[in-house]
């Protein structure tokens, strides 16, 4: 697949780059959400592109919107991105877009967790709780929780690092009812998309959602849902509790990271990142292909 780093589209004005997305406001309703190559670890961008990363997330996050449709309204217009593009652009467009609705972002990460796993595994081993909330005595690494947990996050700006806060916290950010439905809402659309996911030898240990409101203050189901960036997939085969199981996201690129010395010393997780070679290129590329293709249609 050929990459693209950066769009340069002339005939939408740029509103933001994030880590991997490029937005385009179309018109004063919609946005035009394209998904670039880029890859972030450690909150920071690297400098080379992963191919046709951006192609599966959007492919991916398109899939989960239609699956997961009957428990939330979500962002997607129904209209082709390429429509609003001169035809020359297209081809930065196609397949890694969408056009979407402009919402009132929600200003937290809704973070659901069915295995004790990254930071929250890290937190029990010391505290026995997970983002602060109390959990039985003997769990290991990667055990499943007897239940989902709700476990939210702030959002942060690009080059910054979420922060993990209470659900405490979430209704001094929303307020009591508005914390309540995401809460649940948020478990649900986990609950319902690890059943899926399970069919096709895949489990789903957490993944992260976004929400805005509507200019009819209805919750609505925004950005990318349950991709390899925004979730931890691993393959229920070689599943084994007390281990870190092999999973298809950005972790073997995070491990190589974490192996590599600059000048003699450890990468200290901050910009400028390491060159990576093309074999980790073409490794990272490759778990996101072998996971999409547990999922897409026929």
């Amino acid at each position: 697949m050929q990459s693209l780093f950066s769009s340069n589209l002339q005939s939408l004005p740029l509103l933001a780059r994030g880590k991997v997305r490029d937005n385009y406001a179309v018109g004063e309703d919609n946005i035009l959400m394209l998904a670039s190559d880029r890859i972030s670890a450690f909150d920071v961008i690297m400098g080379e592109p992963i191919d046709g990363k951006g192609i599966l997330l959007t492919q991916m996050a398109l899939f989960w919107f239609d699956k997961l449709s009957d428990l939330c309204p979500n962002h997607l217009t129904g209209e082709a991105p390429e429509s609003v593009v001169r035809v020359d652009e297209r081809d930065q467009v196609s397949q890694r877009s969408m056009l979407v609705k402009r919402l009132k972002p929600l200003p937290i990460e809704a973070v659901v967790r069915g295995y004790l796993a990254g930071s929250a595994w890290t937190e029990y081993k010391t505290q026995q709780t997970a983002c602060g909330i109390a959990l039985p005595k003997g769990l290991h690494h990667a055990s499943e929780l007897h239940q989902p947990i709700f476990t939210p996050a702030t959002k942060a700006a690009v080059g910054e690092h979420d922060e993990n806060i209470s659900f405490e916290q979430t209704i001094s950010l929303i307020g009591s009812s508005l914390a309540h439905q995401i809460r649940d809402l948020s478990i649900a659309l986990y609950s319902k998309a690890r059943l899926i996911a399970l069919e096709k030898g895949i489990i789903i240990a957490d993944t992260k959602f976004e929400f805005g409101l509507n200019d009819q203050n209805e919750v609505v189901l925004m950005d990318e849902i349950l991709t390899p960036d925004s979730s931890r997939y691993w393959p229920l085969e070689t599943y084994q509790v007390g281990t870190n199981p092999p999973s298809y996201d950005k972790q073997y690129l995070r491990d190589w990271l974490e192996s590599t010395h600059i000048h003699g010393a450890p990468w200290n997780k901050k910009a400028p990142a390491p060159h990576l070679p093309r074999m980790v290129i073409e490794q990272t590329a490759q778990k996101y292909q072998d996971v999409w293709a547990l999922f897409k249609p026929d």
